[in-house]
């Protein structure tokens, strides 16, 4: 069982583990966070792109001496192998870590996972701890891992009847908020841009060519790129054919404000495809934005 402390530490590391968001792809967003032998708050790090020290590396050097008989409170399991950097099973070793708390166990463990290394060294691990919370930051990376493919997330203007209008300025201001948490945004001529300009390292790449108009051909180039998740903005010929195969895994919808009471003339256009439902819906001054999510 986790306690209170444990708990709140693990909340942190999900916290701080989204300003990977955007940034770390091939590689999962993590945070960590050390807590001292007498369970105080020691040190806190992530992941901020592929090359660089991954979560507990980055947060045991800012622990210093004091992780020694410490706890680990980490989002995702510790890498059991040296890539680009060393295991973070070894390093939590070496620094004297004497208990690690996972919330997501790791898909991508070669051979025996970083678990199941530091219980064979005595260390006392407790695996998914607030997992389902966890997956708010990790479930996309997951899904691309499961898919095969890139997470896609649409975002549509649409008029009060419901169909594709052009991007409104809360349209652009809802693309400009939701680009950094993505690898590339995609716009309707096809040209791709990182979420966040220069925010990637190794085993990723910016499209230099428009992205293909296709499902097949366009999901082929953004794997290449490394990315994991992608912002369309707007309606394109893509994106209407990505939504009609329920290849759209996210919807964002803008919708003008209707006035409290008004006649229907016509049939409006369907709001969301077939096996789309609600997430969340919000609103600024004169429209309302719906998520959705593909079941």
């Amino acid at each position: 069982m986790a306690t209170p402390v444990e708990l709140a530490a693990m909340r942190r590391a999900i916290i701080i583990s989204a300003s990977g968001l955007g940034a770390t792809s091939p590689n999962p967003p993590v945070g960590c966070v050390i807590l001292d032998a007498t369970g105080h708050r020691a040190a806190e790090g992530y992941h901020l792109r592929k090359g660089d020290p991954h979560a507990e590396v980055n947060a045991l050097a800012a622990a210093g001496g004091r992780a020694a008989g410490g706890t680990a409170v980490v989002t995702l399991e510790p890498c059991n192998h040296q890539g680009l950097t060393p295991a973070c099973h070894q390093a939590l070793l070496d620094a004297r870590i004497a208990r690690v708390l996972i919330a997501v166990m790791d898909p991508t463990s070669r051979g025996e996972g970083g678990a199941a290394r530091l219980r064979y060294a005595g260390v006392d691990v407790r695996t998914h701890v607030l997992e389902e919370e966890a997956l708010v930051v990790l479930g996309p990376w997951l899904a691309a891992l499961s898919h095969r493919r890139p997470v896609l997330h649409l975002l549509i203007q649409t008029d009060a009847a419901g169909n594709a209008a052009a991007l409104s300025a809360e349209a652009l201001a809802e693309i400009e908020i939701e680009r950094h948490a993505h690898d590339l945004l995609i716009s309707l001529d096809g040209s791709a841009e990182e979420g966040r300009t220069g925010s990637h390292g190794r085993g990723f790449s910016v499209p230099t060519i428009a992205v293909p108009d296709e499902p097949e051909g366009a999901l082929a180039v953004l794997a290449e790129a490394g990315a994991r998740t992608v912002l369309l903005a707007g309606l394109s010929n893509l994106g209407k054919q990505l939504l009609s195969t329920s290849l759209v895994d996210r919807l964002t919808l803008l919708i003008p404000a209707p006035e409290p009471s008004q006649p229907t003339t016509t049939a409006p256009a369907p709001l969301l495809p077939d096996g789309y439902i609600l997430s969340r819906i919000s609103r600024t001054d004169s429209q309302l934005i719906v998520h959705a999510e593909c079941c």
